[in-house]
């Protein structure tokens, strides 16, 4: 779990991949490396998505590479068994969390509310998925509902953008931001790579400002 999050929290953005067909997992990968964001959270939405995270973990290791919006335990061990080196749920399945505990998988489940925060904290858990961050009240709720759990860091997805994520990252206990917009499923089906390169460079440079002064 350490070398996952220590790169999450190096890198600071973790983009959300749509992706249909396994052919473009190759190209996708050089752009997101090219663009400066090593990583992608490949969403378990389409029949594509196993064979895809299993082409860029085998030809990218450089690529930290996991499966998202997993639900089940079966769909973990699908996402362990194609090479995913954590795994992300849209919510707190205490059964996706076992597995992945089992078998030294970082997890990542979502939480909406102090109560699920709570019960995340019972299974042992201190990184939390915050979603859907803007919809459920955006930062001013998120500091809200963190500010008596000072242990636990949040990675807020779900109506993150170009507009906010700097105001998300400024917030001490943002471990990092999850969204699809440097890397869009249109984008992907369109095989417009260079675009997604240029946007991952600009996400990186809106994550990581230079210094007052510098």
């Amino acid at each position: 779990m350490t070398a996952v999050l220590e790169t999450l929290r190096r890198l600071r953005l973790l983009p959300l991949i749509v992706i249909d067909d396994p052919a473009k997992a190759d190209p996708l990968a050089r752009a997101l490396v090219a663009g400066g964001l090593p990583c992608a959270e490949i969403a378990f939405r389409t029949a594509g998505a196993a064979e895809a995270l299993r082409r860029i973990a085998a030809e990218h290791p450089d690529v930290l590479v996991g499966a998202g919006t997993v639900l089940t335990a079966a769909q973990a061990a699908e996402a362990r068994a194609a090479g995913a080196r954590f795994v992300v749920s849209p919510g707190l399945g205490p059964r996706v969390v076992e597995y992945c505990q089992a078998h030294d998988l970082p997890v990542v489940p979502g939480v909406a509310t102090p109560s699920e925060i709570g019960a995340a904290l019972d299974l042992g858990l201190t990184v939390l998925k915050f979603f859907p961050a803007e919809p459920m009240g955006g930062l001013s709720y998120l500091k809200a509902v963190a500010a008596p759990f000072g242990s636990v860091e949040f990675i807020p997805t779900g109506g993150i953008a170009t507009a906010n994520v700097h105001a998300y990252l400024a917030f001490r206990p943002v471990l990092a931001c999850g969204g699809s917009w440097m890397a869009t499923k249109a984008w992907i089906d369109a095989g417009d790579f260079d675009r997604i390169r240029l946007e991952a460079q600009q996400a990186m440079r809106l994550a990581h400002p230079p210094a007052a002064g510098s």
